[in-house]
């Protein structure tokens, strides 16, 4: 196990800290683990027995010096979330300045969300752009690590809690108008591959490509054979646009059966094509596994089908994680949040209408995934490493020699105790 690491001969040399604990790294669970950080980075990981032989004394010394941590003590990366509206009382898609927007940002870093995208519901054309060029900011100053647009190119048949009145047929144009906004830092946008001028040449999802962006199948009513068209199509193009000798980038899948017309054996649609492309290794599905969007078993499913590489857990989380039931927004529609669950506020139904986003941070996704029997380490694996992979990001995601110092201990029941990012306390 390597622990070299380059370094700037002119820089001052930087204090070593280790954490001790059953440390999960993308590859394994390490019972009597360390993580050495130093300088914002990773510089050592392994068994804590092996760290007294480490070739580095800085190393040896650190871990020496390390308190011993509680029994259960887990030490996991910190987490990276997709699909994220909001939190902590505040929304991606109504704040309008970047101080009211971090908000959000925070109320999830310091439950170990250290990297997320900021995502937008479907709005008005001069809505989303607006949100758009205040997110960037935020891209640009490094507190998110892109955004991410829901809409406006939807089934109106399936589009959930998005906006009916501003849903659109597929517009290129559009595309590149919130690319241009973005500043580079459009990551992703969800598309329904059965709407006009989303698939095919000139379509929203080859602006997508173009832009750097990636698509993102949801919110869909599409038959099988629709949904591969748009696969096969982007696909084809991610794969074009890979620079040489770097893998291509994989389309997402925006919370998987959410949002879709469902499997049926006559009638496959989307759910089926989504599968079939992840287990090929062509796609990564998102699963809001929070125990409301889907019960633990399609979540267990799902993983021992296409493979925890083939997953991204995430929250669909809006303004109401972290705070109390009431009335919230997410974009133009009204939310009512009771026991947790957030739905449309219907008032001709004291249930509520669609769900309206969720309510957990990722850690809570990560703890309700393993409650359904899915392994710790494959469940941190699709909560941090293959997010990180699905962004295009090298150096986040993972307790990996040379990564950004961004990690989350917890205890046996993974309760967050502690947070880093870049080494720092979040």
């Amino acid at each position: 196990m390597s622990d070299a690491m380059p370094t700037d001969p002119a820089a001052p040399p930087a204090e070593h800290v280790a954490l001790l604990g059953r440390v999960v790294t993308p590859d394994e669970a390490i019972d009597d683990g360390a993580v050495v950080l130093a300088g914002g980075r990773v510089v050592w990981v392994g068994p804590r027995a092996a760290a007294a032989s480490a070739s580095r004394r800085e190393v040896v010394d650190a871990v020496a010096a390390a308190p011993q941590p509680e029994p259960g003590t887990l030490v996991l990366p910190g987490l990276v979330d997709l699909h994220n509206h909001g939190g902590g009382g505040a929304s991606f898609n109504d704040d309008r300045d970047a101080e009211a927007t971090m908000v959000a940002v925070r109320e999830h870093r310091r439950h170990g969300t250290t990297t997320m995208l900021a995502s937008l519901v479907t709005a008005d054309r001069a809505t989303l752009l607006a949100r758009v060029e205040v997110l960037a900011g935020l891209a640009e100053d490094g507190e998110v690590a892109g955004i991410h647009v829901e809409g406006p190119f939807l089934s109106h048949a399936r589009r959930g809690a998005q906006s009916p009145e501003n849903l659109l047929t597929g517009d290129a144009g559009l595309v590149r108008e919130l690319a241009e906004a973005a500043g580079g830092h459009l990551r992703t946008m969800t598309v329904a591959p059965e709407v006009d001028g989303v698939v095919g040449g000139g379509g929203a999802a080859e602006a997508l490509v173009s832009a750097g962006a990636i698509p993102s199948l949801g919110h869909t009513d599409a038959t099988a054979e629709q949904a591969e068209a748009l696969l096969a199509q982007v696909v084809a193009d991610l794969t074009a646009a890979a620079a040489g000798g770097e893998p291509p980038r994989r389309m997402t899948a925006t919370h998987l059966f959410n949002g879709m017309r469902p499997l049926h054996h006559r009638a496959p649609g989307p759910v089926a094509a989504c599968l079939a492309a992840a287990a090929r290794g062509d796609l990564v599905v998102e699963l809001v596994a929070d125990d409301v969007h889907l019960a633990p078993a399609t979540v267990r499913s799902v993983i021992a089908t296409v493979g925890a590489d083939n997953v991204a857990l995430v929250t669909d989380a809006m303004a109401a994680t972290g705070m109390a039931d009431g009335s919230y927004e997410l974009g133009p529609m009204a939310v009512t949040v009771t026991g947790g669950v957030a739905r449309l506020t219907d008032p001709d139904d004291p249930d509520g209408g669609s769900i309206a986003g969720g309510t957990a941070h990722l850690i809570d996704v990560v703890r309700r995934t393993v409650a359904a029997g899915v392994p710790l380490a494959d469940a941190v694996r699709s909560a941090s490493w293959v997010p990180a992979r699905a962004l295009g990001l090298g150096d986040v995601g993972g307790l990996v020699v040379g990564h950004r110092a961004d990690v989350v201990v917890t205890d046996a029941d993974l309760r967050v105790r502690r947070v880093l990012r870049d080494g720092v306390p979040a």
